[in-house]
């Protein structure tokens, strides 16, 4: 495996099991740039390789991810490369208007998820601590989840940033419908046990074995001859797809610039009255989604 600068590899069992670990503590694994250019190779190189069986991606520290970097000095480094860049190598960075950050939320947001849900391999996100908001896009596109006893699901883009929600929106998909709205409209959040009710987490484990229980559940996965673990995940993922995931992920992408432009308006008249975007700095903790309490 590879020397990268925001994540960590291990490799087991001869190279059947490979464990990818995002690796910016500092920020709880908040997904810069560079992080997520990183992820896609990693991720790339775990499926040419044929020992590969089974990928694990996990995160270093307390937090599995706290979502989209908002502003780290990395985020704006590689904001700043993107945008110097000459146009024949601009990655639609160099576009005027709301098309080079369009272009840029639909690669490497959208697109790579996509990707990485479709990846021909079996993935397991290992999860711990926040997962909040882009959080939630690595964790979904894997095809298993399993989760610490500590581990907290939050989308809290609507009521920080006044958006519709992400960029990769499998809410309806992974809560239900009105489970979604009412965490999308109240940015709450769900612990580990009612992620296993809604069948978005398979496994809870203890905070102090996440690690040891997950690679024992990855190495039982990597039993499986490789074709049939192909055919279920294919099978499984084009039923999905055949009941609307695929186009429906298209049109709330859409809706989703749609809303960025609504806020692109706003600033430009200076308007806005706190609860969009800019707000989030001032926002309040992130409460639980109890069910006798409003």
């Amino acid at each position: 495996m590879k020397d990268y600068r925001y994540l960590k590899t291990e490799s087991y069992d001869e190279g059947q099991i490979v464990k990818i670990l995002l690796n910016r503590p500092e920020t709880r694994n908040a997904q810069n740039r560079g992080l997520l250019v990183e992820l896609e190779d990693a991720f790339l190189e775990a499926e040419t390789d044929d020992r590969v069986r089974v990928v694990i991606l996990g995160g270093v520290g307390p937090s599995f991810s706290s979502g989209h970097d908002m502003g780290s000095k990395e985020a704006r480094e590689d904001f700043a490369e993107i945008a110097a860049r000459d146009p024949s190598v601009g990655e639609g960075a160099t576009l005027p208007g709301r098309e080079a950050p369009w272009r840029g939320e639909w690669h490497h947001f959208l697109q790579n998820t996509l990707r990485w849900r479709n990846l021909r391999k079996i993935t397991i996100a290992q999860v711990q601590g926040k997962c909040y908001a882009g959080g939630l896009m690595l964790a979904w596109a894997c095809d298993l989840i399993v989760a610490a006893e500590d581990a907290e699901f939050a989308d809290v883009v609507g009521t920080r940033l006044g958006m519709c929600g992400l960029e990769y929106f499998g809410h309806p998909w992974e809560f239900g419908p009105r489970k979604a709205k009412e965490l999308l409209l109240t940015g709450d959040s769900i612990g580990a046990e009612e992620a296993h009710r809604l069948g978005m987490v398979s496994k809870i484990f203890p905070n102090d074995k996440l690690d040891e229980y997950t690679l024992a559940f990855a190495r039982r996965i990597a039993q499986i001859p490789t074709f049939t673990a192909m055919m279920i995940k294919e099978s499984v993922n084009q039923t999905v797809d055949n009941m609307g995931f695929y186009n429906s992920l298209q049109a709330c992408f859409t809706i989703h610039t749609l809303n960025h432009s609504h806020h692109g308006e706003l600033a430009a008249r200076a308007a806005g009255d706190g609860r969009q975007a800019g707000g989030w700095k001032q926002a309040p903790p992130v409460l639980p989604a109890l069910v006798g309490r409003p």
